[in-house]
């Protein structure tokens, strides 16, 4: 035998196969999204999954692993927008927060961006909530999504700070709190979706609301 070893094989990757590829997680995706925003997390396999995108659930399987898992590509998406690895603080539609120049613009901009992803995500976040009581995997993953607003609502309030003065009556932990706690979907959830107030509307009142709590008076 040689002792030469063969040259490696390059990996062959067709754009089309992965074009097909990628147009079929999505529609699992899509199928998921709607789903476990209908039926719960608990009452949606895999295979129903399958079923709704037209696909095998081997398939499914294969794209994404696990039912936890595609739960969080389905809330990455929803969050995101689309499926690009691209962070959300780095998304265009995240840059009217970095340009503002004053702390009330910086508020506005980031009350949009709560409209956005309210719109986008707020029936499945509602979703995982009621979940987490039940499935321990679940429960992880909400407790993420806590922390995730959380560090959002902290970059977005050391931002504000270096552009002017915010109220004396709250130390930096707990004006990070506030924002923490306006920018819950929930709350788009409640007016938009319950109670029927138009996005404007929410938008007006979330930056007004956020500016009252986190400017001088």
């Amino acid at each position: 035998m040689s002792a030469v070893n063969p040259r490696p094989r390059r990996r062959y990757q067709s754009p089309v196969r992965e074009e097909a590829a990628r147009r079929t997680r999505q529609a699992i995706v899509a199928a998921a999204a709607g789903m476990f925003v209908e039926r719960g997390y608990a009452a949606t396999s895999l295979a129903d999954i399958a079923t709704a995108a037209g696909v095998a659930r081997p398939t499914v399987f294969a794209a994404f692993g696990s039912k936890p898992a595609l739960l969080r590509q389905v809330l990455d998406q929803a969050l995101a927008g689309d499926d690009a690895p691209v962070a959300v603080a780095d998304r265009p539609w995240f840059r009217p927060v970095w340009d503002a120049t004053t702390p009330a613009e910086l508020l506005d901009a980031y009350a949009e961006v709560c409209v956005l992803i309210g719109g986008r995500a707020a029936r499945l976040f509602e979703t995982v909530r009621r979940a987490a009581d039940d499935a321990p995997e679940v429960a992880d993953l909400w407790q993420t999504l806590c922390r995730n607003r959380r560090a959002g609502a902290t970059m977005a309030l050391d931002r504000a700070a270096t552009l002017g003065p915010l109220t004396p009556d709250l130390d930096r932990d707990r004006a990070i709190d506030v924002l923490w706690l306006y920018n819950d979907p929930a709350h788009y959830a409640t007016l938009v979706h319950d109670r029927g107030w138009s996005e404007r509307d929410f938008a007006g009142w979330l930056a007004a609301t956020m500016r009252r709590a986190l400017l001088p008076g």
